[in-house]
């Protein structure tokens, strides 16, 4: 009925895999559990264990392929219509996280579970990356569709009319599922092998196919935060990956999707690249001093991603 995929890398899952090996044995449906190894080169070997649970597998890619290409493995090695994606840094926190799901598994469908952060978190080494989780993606179904009654979508989260209308694109692979026969129509771009938005495209495919979402309230913890100075270096890097994916000219509705891009096309119009360029150059260290305080500005963090971008693009 069921096959909970998750993707790893340098990272210890049996805690995670363990829960859900325990959760799904309480709803005596038939469930598979399969992690996939993507070139990690540290928790192998603990990990092997999570084999001696039934119906678990432990397959390993020496090389790592990248999100888009592990995650379309880990469908293709799924023996069940449903697939259940999570990713590897998450942490169970309901008792009812898996069956919640199983009722979904009779047809075909898109079912969005959410995110969550530990409320006792508070540690000033992660300040950015708790703001950014807590303020823009630990949001309620409700809290979504009212942040977006602007934007036309197809999208169905088990609320009223008015509460669905307008719905924008905000798909998130850390913990979803999806029918096995959709998830073929689309799969994940393999191309794109650079950090970041892998998950918009692939959300806006969807979109266009016509398939609506229901999102429920049903989140994993996210615990694999990154430091202020990491998590703004990732943020460096799906910047610029999501320029290069709008350089290629094979995605022309990111603008549409990225209010970043959106904004950085407008500033290209008007030709003041260069001009924010030479801010982001001016300020750089300021903006990482002052994102790495304890409560910092997320108008603060747009910026310095704008900033960003345009000094990206005029990067030969």
């Amino acid at each position: 009925m069921l096959s909970i995929l998750i993707p790893t890398y340098n990272q210890n899952i049996t805690g995670l895999v363990s829960q859900l090996y325990k959760q799904a044995m309480d709803t005596y449906v038939d469930i598979e559990i399969i992690v996939l190894e993507d070139g990690s080169t540290s928790e192998v070997e603990s990990n092997r264990t999570i084999c001696n649970l039934k119906n678990c597998r432990h397959l390993i890619s020496a090389q790592n392929i990248g999100r888009s290409a592990a995650r379309n493995r880990l469908a293709d090695e799924a023996k069940y219509e449903h697939l259940l994606f999570i990713d590897c840094d998450a942490a169970v926190h309901t008792p009812h996280f898996v069956e919640k799901y199983i009722s979904f598994c009779k047809e075909d469908c898109i079912v969005i579970g959410g995110v969550a952060y530990d409320p006792h978190e508070n540690n000033p080494d992660y300040s950015l990356r708790l703001k950014y989780g807590r303020v823009r993606e630990a949001r309620s179904a409700i809290e979504r569709s009212k942040l977006n009654q602007k934007h036309k979508i197809n999208v169905h989260y088990s609320l009223s009319p008015k509460e669905m209308a307008g719905m924008r694109s905000n798909f998130s692979t850390f913990n979803f599922l999806i029918s096995k026969s959709i998830f073929n129509r689309v799969r994940f771009d393999e191309s794109i092998r650079g950090y970041g938005h892998e998950d918009m495209l692939f959300g806006y495919q969807l979109h266009q196919l016509g398939y609506e979402f229901i999102q429920i309230e049903n989140p994993l913890i996210h615990k694999g935060l990154d430091d202020n100075k990491t998590f703004l270096r990732k943020t460096g890097e799906a910047t610029r990956n999501l320029f290069l994916l709008y350089q290629t000219e094979n995605y022309p509705y990111l603008a549409k999707e990225s209010t970043l891009l959106a904004a950085f096309l407008r500033i290209k119009k008007v030709g003041l690249i260069r001009l924010f360029t030479l801010k982001y150059n001016l300020t750089q260290k300021l903006l990482i001093k002052l994102l790495c305080k304890p409560n910092p500005s997320l108008l603060l963090y747009d910026l310095y991603k704008l900033l960003f971008i345009c000094k990206t693009s005029l990067t030969k």
